[in-house]
């Protein structure tokens, strides 16, 4: 199953990952086309608010019931509903010239149903804009040498991370789901470190087809 894990972000208020997701977020939505904006992975409604309030057209959705409550008290000004990538969303909700998923991709079951309902929520030529906490060797190998690791990969955080992921293994899923990296950062932190990486992805464009 591609859901996410249930109660992921499901708390009220901003999330940590906020504070440094937020600004590169809105700074990749300033340098593209955007149009509409689907969000994969809505949790409490937070982003979905912050760039309405900003001007940006936008639905989301998310599997967690408790998320979608809240989503609907505090921010009833948003069209946020229950949903994952489990489903058709195409067939539901149509086609964006954008998708944001915010560190969605290290709980869901099945990574390929998840990078394959972006890629069909996307209109040709489309950016996906995903973010995922960052590994590297050099983190892990930073990680075991501060005696950090068991914390870090901790399996009794319920609701917990279940996939983690480097660039190349991202970039890879996406590019077997038919979409190009165009950028690539790392925030949070000194880049070496960083708390998360922010992939931004286009949608192959479809083939030309002869006269």
């Amino acid at each position: 199953m591609a859901t996410p894990l249930q109660g992921y972000d499901a708390d009220e208020g901003e999330s940590h990952s906020h504070a440094y997701l937020f600004p590169i977020l809105l700074r990749i939505l300033a340098e593209h086309p955007v149009g509409r904006i689907f969000e994969l992975g809505c949790g409490n409604g937070t982003t979905a608010a912050m760039l309405q309030a900003r001007g940006y057209s936008i639905i989301g959705v998310d599997p967690s019931v408790s998320g979608i409550e809240i989503a609907h008290r505090e921010f009833p000004q948003c069209r946020l509903e229950s949903g994952s990538s489990d489903e058709d969303l195409r067939a539901r909700f149509g086609t964006f010239e954008t998708v944001v998923s915010l560190e969605v991709a290290e709980h869901v079951y099945s990574p390929k149903l998840y990078a394959k309902a972006i890629f069909d929520l996307l209109e040709p030529g489309g950016i996906a804009i995903v973010s995922t906490p960052y590994h590297s060797y050099l983190k892990n190998l930073a990680l075991a040498v501060s005696g950090r690791m068991e914390s870090h990969f901790t399996a009794l955080w319920e609701g917990g991370h279940i996939k983690f992921w480097s660039r190349k293994t991202l970039r890879t899923l996406f590019d077997d789901a038919g979409m190009d990296e165009i950028a690539f950062y790392r925030v949070g932190r000194v880049p070496v470190l960083a708390k998360s990486m922010v992939s931004v992805f286009r949608k192959r464009e479809a083939p030309q087809t002869g006269a």
